[in-house]
């Protein structure tokens, strides 16, 4: 990750944006939550314009047929120390900190957001706490602010790791969770992103306030971080929405699928989620965390975005239409979506994205990313 991020540049960032986000289109996805923190140039010189490299994201989403939210991402410092105090930014992740967050918030609020956060017809802003690693305390405040001032999404990664809960506990005494409960920073605006390690107070902590999580199983299983507690959060009272995160995989289907699976496999029984509880997960309730909360279903006055997928390939052969769903989520994949219309808009016909070609688009966009 450091040596992609040592070598992207305003250009390179939009043409590999714009293939991913067309890949993301390809599976099904009609608005993507950038988690952006890639703010500044080698060494953490600003640009002339200090968010040109989150505009090149804007303008890759226009240019692939989506919908974004720029989740701006608030990122101090590169950990915590043994004695719990922060370490400083280093490297690559120089070009991530502006600081500290009052900076952090000068330049979000340079992007030009209007007064309910929108950045184009197609951009809404967010803001990203990005970890309690990574954010001291003190600092997560002009982050919690903004939100406000704009009604923007708030996120924040969450209990990814063991190892960030200890240097947490070690550092603050209390959890992440809790400690972004201290700081006003939980509620139904915000989303927390993988939630894996977690007490049980943390979880009626989440619940109570509302608070999304946002669970990305492809991810958690690559990394080896670990199951989150699904059915323990949503019965607390967490909404559930789903990431690609990493991209390792692009397919929502398979990350609705594998919060069910992941639950089967700690606790040994089945059902812990229907076919349209993890449906949801995958589409209302993610737009709905990334400030777009009339998209994700069909129903009068709500975008028009839809998603169709063939009920005849080796996969969804013989699915009937009480079943169709089920079939769907449980063994269809990203392959399955044939069309995908963004706000009245198509963007992929036939399993082809009109906009971009999409295989040449990657493949141009990461080879020289990892060259040697």
């Amino acid at each position: 990750m450091y040596q992609v991020a040592a070598r992207l540049e305003p250009d390179s960032y939009l043409a590999l944006a714009r293939a991913v986000y067309a890949e993301m289109a390809m599976a099904g996805i009609t608005c993507v939550g950038e988690f952006h923190y890639l703010h500044h140039a080698a060494g953490g010189v600003p640009y002339a314009d200090r968010n040109q490299m989150g505009r090149a994201l804007i303008e890759a989403a226009a240019q692939a047929g989506l919908r974004i939210t720029l989740i701006d991402t608030c990122y101090l410092s590169g950990g915590l120390g043994n004695d719990g105090s922060p370490e400083p930014l280093a490297g690559p992740q120089l070009r991530f900190g502006d600081g500290d967050s009052e900076r952090w918030a000068q330049r979000v609020h340079a992007l030009g957001a209007d007064q309910h956060g929108m950045l184009a017809a197609h951009a809404r802003l967010g803001v990203a706490i990005h970890s309690v690693r990574a954010v001291p305390p003190g600092q997560m405040h002009p982050v919690i602010a903004c939100s406000h001032a704009y009604g923007a999404p708030l996120h924040a990664h969450l209990s990814e790791q063991i190892a960030e809960n200890q240097a947490c506990l070690a550092a603050h005494g209390v959890t992440p969770t809790q400690l972004l409960d201290r700081v006003g920073a939980l509620g139904p605006r915000t989303t927390v992103v993988h939630a894996t390690h977690l007490t049980g107070d943390d979880i009626e902590m989440l619940g109570g306030s509302r608070t999304v999580v946002c669970m990305c199983p492809t991810t958690e299983a690559d990394l080896a971080d670990g199951v989150g507690p699904a059915r323990a959060l949503a019965s607390a009272g967490s909404p559930l929405s789903l990431g690609s995160d990493s991209h390792a995989v692009i397919d929502l289907l398979e990350e609705a699928r594998r919060v069910e699976l992941g639950e089967r496999l700690i606790t040994g029984q089945r059902g812990s989620f229907t076919a349209p509880a993890l449906a949801r997960a995958a589409t209302v309730a993610g737009h709905a965390c990334l400030g777009w909360p009339e998209a994700g279903e069909i129903a009068p006055g709500a975008l028009a975005d839809l998603v169709t997928v063939a009920l005849d390939t080796p996969r969804l052969a013989g699915a009937s239409e009480a079943t169709a769903l089920e079939s769907v989520i449980f063994a269809g994949t990203a392959a399955d979506v044939r069309g995908v219309v963004v706000g009245g808009r198509d963007v992929v016909r036939d399993g082809r994205h009109l906009l971009v070609d999409v295989p040449a688009a990657l493949d141009a966009a990461i080879r020289p990313l990892l060259a040697p």
